[in-house]
């Protein structure tokens, strides 16, 4: 029979809280909650919660942690927490490329040399290298406010540990700490997740606290996701990892503990997108340098830079394939060039490791575009080199020379994706806009797609001169109601044409096309004879060679309308849809259809 089934838990709280350990080792026990690529669908680690205090008297976990601390307890309270955490943990199949979770108490930063040593004792004993376990410092408290805090950051980093900020953006000195200290990884508060998908003061949010966030070489992880639509939002917008009830609840069933969640690769995707330019641009451009392990010994190093006289540095990869940082030989230098600087270095009593010589380097994934690496590298000074990864892990290297290629092949490319006729962007430009258009949802979209009607008979009849100038014509009409930068002009060949329109209305775009539709027909009427303008018709043959009369030519436009905070990562469904419009406007008497995503029949 139970603890909790043979005495009153608040008794027990009010006459033993001097025996908070004692009790705890009855009753307490370890939840793992998953923490999953955002990609993947893979499990990528686990975070490790209390559960069972409330059979002694404690409604959560942070009243028996203050109880415990009240009683001058919460160390050894922590550290049997954290060793079940841990022997749990070994317990999995896939321990060696997991990463645990486990949360810091501010009050214990004192105390922190105390309880790294216990950590590595039974780190050691289980066969866990210390690169799989990640502490969160929780920001119920000022943490950058503790005189020891700046050691114990450097210590556990030393140590090989990883480092979270917990609930960021609620709790104290977060931005602080993230500037101050390697941070690995930035779990944004559940706050800021709650209905992302309808908040676009909350998107903006998190579209920036990720690009800052990867900018310093840190993961972002979203915590607390609880519907479908938050997740999605979250990985649209470049969160690495996910957490919450969505994903899976926390249980303390290692056998309930899943290796991945397939079914989250299929939310809001279709087919995979084909890769954008700058991707495709980037990948030729990745230099695979040799990588260093944080686990691997010091003579392995020094072996590496051996064998590389040229390479001033090496990228340096945690246990899971994750990139932490670099190693740069300027780092190793004092001890390369010193009398018995080496073996000083493998000195056991000195512990000097990989993890100490490890310097934080921005990390970006493969599908970010040009101008924002360039940013990167503008930006931060005395970067070597950018950290990309893939799905997380490394996937190699790329330096501002590479990127300055990068950039000079982008422009030949689309100056030859040009259309010679009309000087605008042609189809890979066009898809490229609708793909980053479908996945920001700050504002409301417009894609038009504009289409001449009869334009064979009158080019077989005027001539392919006469043709070309309509097709001019219509391009500087364009450019005359549609000038500002954010608008997007494209030739998608021929007679069609695309315009990409973000923040206006559905009033003020129908007024716009309304003109362009009208002058565009008042311009072309002047192309054709005074007998056809008169007939209002002209003689030709169709697509299939049968001669038949048709009206004067016209410009009709169909509209696809993604509304503010729809994000749409299948391009292809957007494309398949535009094509149903188009065929709509053109049997349309003004020329002119507009249509919510979805709503198309």
């Amino acid at each position: 029979m139970s603890l909790a089934a043979t005495v009153d838990p608040a008794l027990v709280r009010r006459y033993a809280s001097d025996q908070i350990v004692t009790l705890a080792k009855l009753v307490i026990e370890n939840a793992f909650q998953p923490i999953v690529e955002a990609g993947t669908g893979v499990a990528f680690g686990y975070e490790s919660l209390m559960r069972g205090q409330e059979r002694i008297g404690f409604s959560s976990p942070i009243e028996i942690l203050d109880e415990a601390h009240k009683n001058q307890q919460l160390l050894q309270l922590e550290q049997m927490v954290a060793s079940r955490a841990l022997a749990k943990f070994a317990t999995l199949p896939h321990f060696s490329s997991s990463t645990l979770f486990l949360n810091l108490d501010v009050r214990l930063i004192p105390h922190g040399e105390r309880l790294v040593e216990g950590l590595l004792q039974h780190l050691k004993l289980a066969n866990i290298p210390p690169s799989s376990i990640c502490f969160e410092f929780s920001e119920r408290f000022d943490n950058t406010s503790v005189p020891e805090f700046a050691a114990l950051v450097s210590l556990l980093r030393k140590a090989g540990f990883k480092l979270a900020i917990d609930d960021f953006g609620v709790g104290h000195g977060e931005m602080k700490l993230l500037c101050d200290h390697p941070v690995d990884y930035l779990k944004i508060d559940r706050h800021f997740i709650a209905d992302i998908d309808s908040s676009p003061r909350k998107r903006h949010l998190l579209k920036n606290i990720v690009h800052i966030a990867h900018v310093l070489g840190t993961r972002v992880i979203a915590e607390g996701i609880e519907t479908e639509a938050e997740f999605v939002a979250c990985r649209e917008f470049g969160v690495d990892l996910v957490q919450g009830w969505f994903i899976s609840r926390p249980t303390t069933h290692v056998t309930e503990l899943q290796p991945s969640f397939p079914h989250l690769l299929d939310l809001g995707k279709g087919k995979r997108s084909p890769q954008s330019l700058d991707e495709i641009l980037i990948r030729k451009q990745i230099e695979m340098l040799p990588t260093v392990y944080e686990n691997d010994t010091i003579d392995s190093v020094f072996e590496l830079f051996r064998r590389n006289p040229h390479q001033a540095f090496f990228p340096v990869l945690n246990a899971n394939g994750e990139p932490r940082g670099i190693l740069h030989e300027r780092h190793l230098k004092e001890y390369i060039y010193q009398p018995f600087g080496r073996d000083l270095l493998k000195n056991k009593v000195y512990e000097r490791t990989i993890s100490h010589f490890v310097e934080m380097a921005p990390i970006v994934g493969l599908d970010s575009d040009t101008e924002q690496l360039m940013a990167i590298f503008a930006n931060m000074e005395g970067t070597n080199c950018l950290l990309l990864t893939d799905n997380m892990r490394y996937a190699g290297v790329v330096s501002a020379a590479s990127l300055i290629k990068v950039m000079n092949e982008k422009k030949l490319k689309t100056a030859q994706d040009q259309n010679p006729l009309t000087g605008l962007p042609g189809n890979r430009a066009i898809r490229d806009f609708m793909r980053e258009s479908s996945l920001d949802g700050d504002e409301k979209r417009h894609f038009c797609y504009c289409d001449f009607d009869n334009f064979k008979p009158f080019n077989d009849a005027y001539g392919f001169h006469l043709g070309d100038h309509a097709i001019s014509l219509f391009a500087a009409l364009m450019r005359r109601y549609f000038f500002a930068e954010r608008h997007f002009l494209g030739h998608v060949g021929g007679d069609d044409f695309f315009i990409g329109v973000r923040g206006w209305t559905k009033e003020e775009l129908t007024e716009i096309l309304d003109r362009l539709i009208s002058d565009f027909h008042d311009d072309v009427l002047d192309l054709y004879s005074d007998a056809d303008r008169a007939a209002g018709r002209i003689r030709g043959h169709d697509r299939a060679g049968v001669e038949a009369l048709f009206p004067l030519m016209r410009c009709s436009i169909g509209v696809l309308e993604l509304p503010e905070g729809l994000v749409i990562d299948d391009i292809n469904r957007v494309s398949a849809e535009i094509a149903h419009i188009k065929a709509e406007a053109k049997e349309s008497d003004e020329g002119l259809v507009f249509h919510l995503l979805g709503e198309t029949n």
